[in-house]
């Protein structure tokens, strides 16, 4: 399954994700800091989603009550 993803509040501008049984098999993500982004992608991919939403979720970025690992 194919995920197009347009996150809201970030500096990324688009997030794209394969899942393939429940494990993300592919992610990347368009705009925003290019090591963050990559180094996101390089540790979720092998995760179960599950797993990714649970170590991630609620993650801020400064001030903003979201950040990409967030959304």
């Amino acid at each position: 399954m194919m995920i197009d993803y347009t996150p809201k509040g970030v500096c990324s501008k688009r997030m794209q994700i394969e899942v393939d049984g429940g494990v993300v098999t592919r992610i990347s993500m368009a705009g925003g800091c290019q090591g963050n982004s990559q180094g996101l992608c390089s540790l979720v991919k092998g995760m179960r989603v599950e797993d990714v939403i649970g170590r991630l979720d609620g993650i801020h970025c400064g001030p903003r009550k979201t950040s990409c690992p967030d959304q």
